[in-house]
This record gives structure tokens, sequence and C-alpha cells, in this order.
């Protein structure tokens, strides 16, 4: 994979549309965080970097409200998301967050349009609504000719980018993409990440990846290494 490498300053509280400050997370006797900081503005691409067992992808549970931290901050529109209920964080990640998994988690019962649909029918969208949304994302992702496909039925590569376009149905703020490419070969891994970055890029959404790999995070903006539960922005060490 190969990206132009670009300097970003990164934002600070006040032009930041998602920021952690100072999250600490412990399971049991282990500390997942300590102390991590991020913030990503609107329309950029940061890259969670960091070894398996860092803390990154509890780092993204905390961001995107699944799961809270023992203590510090979570702001999202300058909101502290704490301050929330949870059926105000539920209705948060169906309205304006997407995620992408690194096996897609598509519903195997479902067709693939209707899985891409699935967020605005929860949503309360009528059906053909829905499908036709969902439609326009398959193509625009270039998987158009497997909308009546069932998941079982499609390859890995395919499979992640009907995942990108159910994440982009909604026109969300932020994306949320855990591993993207950790199950896909490296050609259809550039695919998924040039389609999910300029998608990304094109409709202001904000991404958040998760990711071990140096020729994913290329496509970033920013980098943060995560170790031993604390981040550091790339950008602002340089």
């Amino acid at each position: 994979m190969t990206a132009p490498a670009t300097t970003v300053t990164p934002p600070t509280a006040t032009t930041a549309l998602l920021a952690a400050s100072g999250l600490h997370k412990t399971y049991g006797s282990t500390a997942a965080l300590a102390g991590a900081d991020l913030s990503v503005r609107a329309g950029e691409v940061v890259a969670v970097m960091g070894p398996s067992g860092s803390g990154k992808s509890t780092l993204l549970h905390c961001l995107a409200g699944i799961v809270p931290p023992d203590s510090g901050t979570v702001h999202y529109r300058q909101q502290e998301m704490s301050s929330m209920s949870d059926a105000e964080r539920s209705a948060l990640r169906r309205r304006d967050f997407g995620f992408v998994f690194q096996f897609g988690q598509l519903v195997p019962e479902l067709t693939c349009t209707e899985n891409v649909a699935l967020p605005l029918r929860l949503a309360g969208a009528k059906r053909r609504a829905a499908e036709e949304r969902a439609t326009h994302w398959l193509e625009r992702l270039e998987v158009e000719d497997v909308r009546h496909h069932r998941p079982g039925q499609i390859s890995g590569g395919q499979g992640q980018r009907v995942a990108i376009a159910r994440a982009l149905v909604g026109d969300p703020s932020v994306i949320f993409a855990d591993e993207p490419t950790g199950a896909l070969d490296s050609l259809n891994g550039e695919r998924v990440m040039d389609l999910l970055t300029d998608s990304a890029k094109e409709s202001r959404t904000a991404v958040v990846l998760v990711t071990h790999e140096a020729r994913v995070a290329a496509y970033s903006d920013r980098e943060i290494v995560v170790r031993d539960g604390s981040a550091r922005d790339m950008a602002a060490l340089a």
C-alpha cells in the first residue's frame, strides 16, 4: 500500500470532533489503558497503532461509547459521553457512528443489500428507501453485483466492502475500523483501504483506524502509538 506522507497538526480541544483525555481502564489486575489521550477532527483519518495487548482496541471501544472508562473523559462534539444515558449512547452509535470489524460481522441470514440497509431500518427508515440507499453505497464500494448474495456466498474482500458500505450508509460523523484488512491478502487489503479512506474523505467522515500494520497506517493523516496503555501522537513528537 502506498499513500503520500503529510504532516498534520493535532486538533485542539476546541477543534476536535472526538476527544479522549486521561483514560484509564482496568480488567481485573490488567491495566488496558493508563492515561490515554486521543483526538480527531472531522474528516481526519487517525491510525491507532501498537502491538497486541497494548490497549488500542480498548481505546477504540471507549471512544465509541461501547465500554466506559474507569476514569478520564470522552467528549463528542464537546459533550461528555459519560453524562449520557445508555439509551442515549446507543442512539449516538446508531446515528453518528459507523463500525467496520476485522471479519465484517455481516448478518449471515440477510442479503448484502439487507445488511447495508440494516442501520437505516433500525433507525426507522422504510424498506424501499433504505435499500435504495444501500444499493447506492454498494455501487460506490464496487460490489453492487453481489447485492442479492448472502455473506457466505461472497469473498472476504467483497464482504469487507459490504461492511464499509454498511458503516457509511447512515452518513456517520465517525467510523471506527478495527483491523479492517486483518483477514485479507495484500491486494484486497489495499483496495479496501483505498475505498474506505476515499469514501470517508468525500463524506467528511472521520476514521479511527486500529491496526498493527504500517502499510495500513500509511493511509492515515496522523498516527497514534499505544503502548502499555498510554497513547502518543507521532505528529506532536515530530
